[in-house]
């Protein structure tokens, strides 16, 4: 019963993943913690979102701009890595705690970011990358923060999706070799994080077919409520 409510919900964290951009491991991690521990959940996801980024990458392989991810991934890098090292050290209940008072800030602050509407250069990305990439290896998914770097940037629809996952890939390649380096990728780490990982990829290319229905305003307005109920749900598991 376990693994089918994490195929189930990995897969429903594709689709909202694959249409919005992000918000597969906000969705999962919950699930993750509640069904492994917040410190198997951590590196299993790291294998979840390797995969769910590579999907995303197929889905949209034309419209990816890789000046853009290379920017990103050579701050983003060592970036990842140097979280990774610092989770490690943190007990699962600070985790958990800080997981959720991340989803919950970053409510408003998208919001807050999204409204000045302002656009970067692609040498911003190199310092943002090590900054999300730091806090990545923290707190496992800074989605709410590379959507409107990307999208300051100037990318949208597909380019953005696919530019954004290719840019975290890298990210979160850092931190699961990080982990692996470190022994916290065991071998039934790395089978339980592609079991969920399966699931994902599945969900995400089925949002493929979706992603070009749906307006901007329902974007955000998924993405808040994903990182509404998934960040009370880990504050409430890390105060119990």
């Amino acid at each position: 019963m376990t693994y089918a409510l994490v195929l189930v919900v990995g897969a429903a964290a594709g689709v909202v993943s694959g249409i919005v951009g992000t918000g597969a491991t906000v969705i999962l991690l919950p699930v993750l913690v509640f069904a492994f521990g917040p410190l198997e959940a951590v590196p299993i996801m790291a294998i979840v979102a390797l995969m769910s980024n590579l999907a995303k990458i197929t889905a949209w392989w034309r419209e990816v701009d890789w000046r853009a991810t290379a920017a990103y991934a050579l701050g983003g890098i060592p970036g990842a890595a140097l979280g990774a090292h610092t989770l490690l050290n943190l007990p699962p209940s600070v985790i958990d705690l800080a997981l959720g008072a991340f989803f919950l800030a970053m409510i408003p602050g998208r919001r807050w970011l999204a409204a000045r509407d302002y656009r970067i250069g692609i040498g911003t990305l190199v310092p943002a990358g090590f900054a999300i990439g730091f806090l990545a290896g923290i707190v496992v998914s800074t989605g709410p923060l590379s959507v409107p770097l990307f999208s300051a940037y100037g990318l949208a629809k597909g380019a953005f999706i696919a530019t954004e996952a290719a840019g975290s890939l890298a990210l979160h390649l850092s931190k699961a070799a990080t982990f692996r380096t470190l022994g916290a990728l065991p071998a039934d780490i790395i089978v339980k994080g592609l079991i969920s990982g399966a699931a994902v990829m599945a969900g995400t290319y089925i949002a493929r077919l979706l992603v070009e229905r749906l307006r901007l305003a329902t974007f955000q307005n998924l993405l808040d409520g994903v990182m509404l109920i998934s960040g009370a749900t880990l504050i409430w598991d890390g105060l119990r």
